[in-house]
């Protein structure tokens, strides 16, 4: 039987303390910013269907950036969401899918859950018929 090696010493370079993660993978503090950003649009959407039932019947959804093809009807410079329509046949729902980065990048910090909630409440009117006056109460 071989004999064991001797334990090594943990590294401790000039008296910092063990290195490793600060926090705990899972914690609040390790969000990420996608994270943060699917949060606050599902705390949106949540306040939404309190105010209009028929919002829960639409799909949402977020991804990071918009594919390279847009539809002929969007506009080519900006897109930060999109609406695509129920496909009865295939059983979809209509669906809203929301991208972080453009509306990240064309907004200040503390203006993203503004933007956010003015973008998703213009596709919700949009796909609702709903008349955009209605929606002041949520964009207020």
């Amino acid at each position: 039987m071989p004999t064991p090696l001797p334990a090594r010493p943990r590294r401790d370079r000039h008296g910092r303390g063990p290195r490793g993660p600060l926090f705990f993978p899972g914690t609040p503090a390790r969000r990420t910013r996608r994270e943060a950003f699917d949060e606050s649009v599902a705390s949106l959407i949540a306040e939404l269907t309190r105010m209009w039932p028929e919002v829960a019947t639409i799909e949402f959804a977020t991804e990071d950036v918009p594919p390279s093809d847009p539809a002929a009807w969007e506009s080519h410079s900006s897109v930060l969401a999109r609406i695509f329509p129920a496909d009865r046949r295939r059983g979809l729902r209509d669906r809203i899918v929301v991208y972080r980065l453009p509306i990240v990048l064309r907004s200040a910090p503390e203006e993203v859950e503004d933007v956010v909630r003015r973008v998703v409440a213009d596709r919700v009117s949009h796909l609702l018929v709903i008349p955009p006056d209605e929606l002041d109460d949520f964009l207020a």
